[in-house]
């Protein structure tokens, strides 16, 4: 231990990763679930206890109910629903959250919720959580899909993120997010702007499904320590043998026009 840099492993007992799911069961399009066993997992690996709590309709969340805090994603109908629930009965501690240096990860459905509104296709629009500076509007049910293979350069990764995108409505920023990363292959948040995905202190929004995180575990690492460094500023993570996955992304990225790191 130096440098104010706590190293796991060095500590008498290892942090706890906390991690709060919202909507499970209502919003997991394309396997979102999926994000959260590869958290837990890469944590356990590490020797880190982890806890998961769900938090569902009609459940209030604490501001303290998690570390992490992810929100997946869903059709119209689904999304519907659960934006009445986070702007009735959850915004207010998801707002103390993220202010006192919470994470969030929030995709596809889940991302559009995260930003001022939705606006769908029919029907009135969706007013969300305002944890991203962003809107998104549908342009109706005759405009073509934005679908694909997805792949985004990310300033400070060695190696570009890769998923799977399936949406209908275009997400644009205002001046408060900034993109999580641009678009080397596939369309982002809107097939113009070359832009994909937002942030904000270390709220992230992004259209990258397939699940997301088990394609991408240097991500996964770099949300499970930010969430660590709410209570431990400082934590650094021991490396995993990550050799077998570089592989399947090298793979992946060459079939797709695009070269890995090194």
């Amino acid at each position: 231990m130096g440098g104010g840099r706590e190293v796991l492993g060095a500590l008498s007992a290892p942090p706890a990763l906390r991690i709060c799911h919202l909507y499970p069961d209502l919003l997991n399009l394309y396997g979102d679930r999926g994000n959260i066993m590869v958290l837990v997992q890469r944590a356990r690996w590490r020797g880190l206890p982890v806890t998961v709590t769900e938090v569902g309709l009609g459940e209030a969340v604490a501001p303290d109910a998690g570390d992490l805090f992810f929100i997946g994603g869903g059709e119209d109908r689904q999304q519907r629903i659960a934006s009445d629930d986070l702007c009735r009965i959850k915004r207010a501690a998801l707002e103390e959250a993220m202010r006192d240096g919470g994470v969030m990860l929030a995709v596809c459905g889940g991302y559009q919720l995260a930003g001022r509104y939705y606006r769908p296709a029919e029907g009135e629009d969706l007013q969300g959580l305002g944890l991203l500076d962003l809107w998104t509007e549908h342009p109706g049910p005759t405009t073509r899909r934005l679908i694909g293979n997805l792949v985004i350069e990310v300033e400070g990764m060695d190696d570009p993120l890769i998923g799977f995108e399936n949406h209908g409505g275009r997400t644009h920023l205002g001046p408060g997010a900034r993109p999580l990363g641009r678009v080397l292959t596939g369309f982002g948040n809107n097939g113009e702007d070359g832009w994909e995905g937002a942030v904000s202190r270390r709220v992230y929004g992004t259209y990258l499904h397939g699940p997301f995180l088990p394609k991408n575990p240097a991500f996964a690492d770099r949300l499970i320590r930010e969430a660590l460094e709410r209570r431990h500023p400082g934590v650094v993570l021991s490396p995993l043998p990550d050799a077998q996955a570089a592989r399947a992304r090298a793979v992946m990225l060459a079939r797709l026009g695009q070269r890995a790191a090194g």
